[in-house]
């Protein structure tokens, strides 16, 4: 028989999975560096890291205000 898993057991397995599979990724990006292989201008470099700077921003952002609202007390 199969245990219902926790609210903290799934996200401990998924966040897991997902930073893992993330740092993978930007590992990968980051072999797109090669100029031996591969031509990029400042610009694209920019382009890239801007939008993953800020998708982390809001990622993070969405964790600190679950944070926050866990601080007040209900009723």
């Amino acid at each position: 028989m199969k245990t219902k898993e926790s609210k903290a057991e799934a996200f401990k397995r998924l966040a897991t999975k997902r930073t893992n599979r993330i740092l993978k990724d930007v590992s990968l990006l980051g072999n797109l560096s090669d100029k031996g292989n591969y031509a990029f201008d400042e610009l694209q470099v920019r382009k890239i890291f801007s939008a993953v700077d800020r998708e982390l921003k809001q990622t993070k952002a969405r964790f600190e205000a679950a944070q926050k609202s866990e601080r007040r007390i209900k009723l």
